[in-house]
């Protein structure tokens, strides 16, 4: 009597990656690289290889016309007994400390009151960010109207009996350069007030909740909960303000193009007027280098302390 057996069913299973298809490395897509590739060309071509020209002609003596002649260290030499130029580091390191920081803290607080989304709010976010959307030179011409001996600073002053502080704003050496900040604040906190407003609508409401639960105040909130949270947001606050600190031009050269006297004078505006005033563009360019290094610099030396108190 014959036996019938089972089929052998002790062959080697497949295994899942058998079953797969090996596929190579994927290619990425003509289109995807010219719209990475050109930007960069153009990128290269407006804007770094210029920059290199200009560290270049920093070492020069050049006056646009000419070929540069080449002079190391002369430039730099001539700051260090420069009058102007000390001046203007000054009035540049104040405008950064004083543009910068109530920039920074005028738009924190902004964004911190509209941040609910109430009734009305969004006309208040429209109004302060208002300002943004014009340029420098037409809000210039606005505040110089502001700030005449009949403007209507003065005309306000004279009308709450403050007329014994009618003052010819921007032909004072003691006030000129405070003047010249008040319009290029004004513009600049709508705009840190929209990058906080994105950061606080980036906050874990959770961490709100669970502070209350623990019976912390809303100053304790603001400073244990939404300043840690808000790290990223200031390391990007703190660049666009000591970027739009160290070239701030417009507003200065259309109220006061730096005086009377250098008393409103910045690199930014020395650098343009020595440049293509006097035609002085090697001395020029050592200044715009100087303008580089020190935004450079205090940029990193942000960056450098938060990455270190964030490991």
């Amino acid at each position: 009597m014959a036996v019938l057996t089972a089929p052998d069913r002790t062959s080697p299973a497949r295994t899942p990656a058998q079953g797969r298809r090996v596929r190579g490395p994927r290619r990425t897509p003509p289109l995807v690289l010219a719209f990475v590739l050109v930007p960069l060309l153009v990128e290269a071509v407006w804007v770094f290889w210029p920059a290199v020209q200009g560290f270049y002609l920093a070492f020069t003596r050049w006056d646009g016309v000419s070929p540069p002649q080449f002079i190391g260290l002369d430039n730099f030499r001539e700051m260090a007994h420069d009058d102007v130029f000390r001046s203007a580091t000054g009035h540049t390191v104040l405008w950064l400390v004083l543009f910068g920081g109530l920039s920074a803290l005028l738009g924190l607080a902004a964004a911190l009151l509209l941040q609910q989304e109430r009734r009305g709010v969004g006309f208040y976010r429209a109004a302060l960010f208002l300002p943004v959307v014009f340029s420098l030179v037409a809000t210039a011409l606005v505040w110089q109207a502001i700030y005449q001996p009949d403007g209507v600073l003065n005309q306000l002053l004279q009308s709450v009996g403050l007329g014994r502080l009618r003052h010819a704003w921007l032909a004072d050496q003691d006030t000129a350069l405070y003047a010249v900040i008040v319009p290029a604040l004004w513009r600049q906190i709508g705009y840190v007030m929209v990058l906080y407003l994105a950061g606080l609508k980036g906050i874990d409401p959770a961490l709100y909740e669970a502070a209350k639960v623990d019976g912390a105040s809303a100053w304790q909130r603001l400073r244990h909960v939404t300043l840690p949270q808000l790290r990223s947001v200031n390391a990007v606050v703190l660049s666009v303000i000591v970027i739009d600190s160290l070239r701030s031009f417009d507003v200065v050269w259309s109220l006061t193009r730096g005086g009377p006297y250098h008393s409103s004078e910045l690199l930014s505006t020395y650098m343009y007027s020595t440049a293509f005033q006097s035609l002085r563009l090697g001395y020029g360019s050592a200044l715009a280098a100087v303008i580089f290094v020190l935004a450079f610099g205090v940029i990193c030396s942000y960056l450098v302390r938060a990455f270190r108190e964030a490991d």
